[in-house]
């Protein structure tokens, strides 16, 4: 097993792949973003080792934006999960998402002037991103040469990882330092952080040794971590409940509570759908109301 770092213009600064060593050659999780430094990297390891094969954990351009260069590089297929996939081309191969995007926005009360700068914020990369089309489709439950799918949503809906022998690489997941950002966006899941509390619990009841993060250090007790998280987003869940009051707040403004007001436009992006996620959460547990007229949305406390 080997690790890859590949560089990336915007924090953390890097992401990292693994080359994963099987029966008949090595199989590639995760490309980068479709940089000149990431086709080389993997333009060097191909002249090195046999990649028979390209894993992707989930859609987002980190992880997926250098597919098509490490296909070229390497000659292996490319295997993604259904969901994410679809989710992939959804997003990236449609010209009308960003009129969808900035629609979502206006409608969670973000002013025009600031859903403008949230949208030139999120195409900044739109040229790094060279997904395959009609990858190999991955399902939880499949193996990749020895290795187990599992399904692990949350940061993306499709979000897969793979296990064996207590090592799990996590994608973004579970990471050592950060939360993974997990929001609501049009067309995803309806409670994203319901689903993302879910599969900690389970990822925690594996008993793993390591998880390999696509960012950052090793996890060296991936159950401590799962469990951390699951309690930073209940305390996170707590604040926004406090955050409510009789009268609609959208999840703008709520951002505002959580995340504060001194953020550059692409994290007040993360911010705003990552506060959405948490007030769905709470409507799903009946901590919360969803209000919706005039085609916007708000939430009262309930």
């Amino acid at each position: 097993m080997a690790r890859l770092t590949l560089p990336l213009p915007m924090r953390p600064g890097h992401v990292h792949a693994y080359l994963l060593e099987g029966a008949d050659g090595w199989t590639l999780v995760d490309t980068g973003l479709a940089l000149p430094a990431t086709a080389e990297t993997f333009e060097r390891v191909a002249r090195a080792l046999s990649i028979r094969r390209i894993a992707i954990t989930h859609f987002h351009p980190d992880h997926v934006g250098g597919a098509q260069d490490a296909r070229a590089a390497t000659g292996a297929a490319v295997h993604q999960g259904a969901l994410d996939y679809e989710q992939c081309a959804h997003v990236w191969g449609n010209d009308g998402w960003p009129q969808v995007i900035a629609d979502w926005f206006l409608r969670h009360g973000v002013p025009p002037a600031v859903a403008n700068e949230l949208l030139e914020a999120g195409s900044v990369y739109s040229q790094f991103i060279r997904y395959v089309p009609d990858p190999e489709p991955l399902h939880a439950g499949d193996a990749i040469d020895g290795w187990d799918v599992i399904a692990t949503p949350g940061h993306a809906d499709g979000h897969l990882a793979l296990v064996r022998d207590g090592v799990l690489i996590a994608g973004d997941h579970v990471l050592p330092r950060i939360t993974p950002a997990v929001g609501l966006y049009p067309d995803s899941r309806p409670d994203p952080l319901g689903d993302y509390l879910d599969s900690l619990e389970r990822t925690a009841a594996l008993g793993l040794r390591i998880a390999l993060p696509g960012h950052g250090d090793p996890v060296e007790d991936p159950t401590g971590r799962c469990r951390a998280l699951v309690e930073h987003h209940r305390l996170r869940l707590d604040e926004t409940a406090a955050a409510l009051r009789p009268e609609p707040r959208t999840g703008y403004d709520v951002s505002y509570v959580l995340f504060g007001a001194e953020l550059a436009p692409a994290a007040r992006r993360f911010a705003v759908a990552e506060t959405l996620s948490h007030l769905e959460r709470l409507v799903h547990e009946g901590r919360a109301r969803r209000n919706e007229a005039s085609g916007g949305v708000s939430y009262t406390d309930s």
